[in-house]
């Protein structure tokens, strides 16, 4: 039983840090953001490489990347099909019903 749990933690310290980045950004629900700050310090690492990550996205529905934004709480830019979208982006936050003013989420939006 013991190295049954020892497997499945080392399977778990295999998964990638894109997997991980996925499964944190999966996590946040419709009408709350994340800063890429937040899910760095969670993983250890840097929210470029998150920002990198997820310009990388090719699940756009299945991953909601645009439910990332800055620490300054900026949009920030989006890619979608290898393209750059800000204004999409925007969109579909206020979709979701979080409100933006002068280019920020309010505060109350955060996960």
């Amino acid at each position: 039983m013991k190295s049954c749990m020892k497997n499945k933690k080392r399977l778990f310290k295999k998964e990638s840090l894109k997997e991980k980045v996925f499964e944190i950004v999966k996590m946040i629900p419709s009408g709350k953001v994340m800063t890429y700050k937040d899910i760095a310090n969670q993983l250890k690492t840097s929210p470029r490489v998150i920002g990198r990550i997820l310009s990388k996205n090719v699940h756009p529905i299945k991953i909601p990347c645009h439910r990332v934004i800055r620490s300054n709480m900026k949009v920030g830019g989006y890619t979608f099909k290898g393209n750059f979208f800000p204004e999409l982006k925007i969109k579909l936050l206020k979709k979701e019903g979080i409100k933006i003013l002068k280019g920020k989420v309010i505060f109350k939006f955060i996960f």
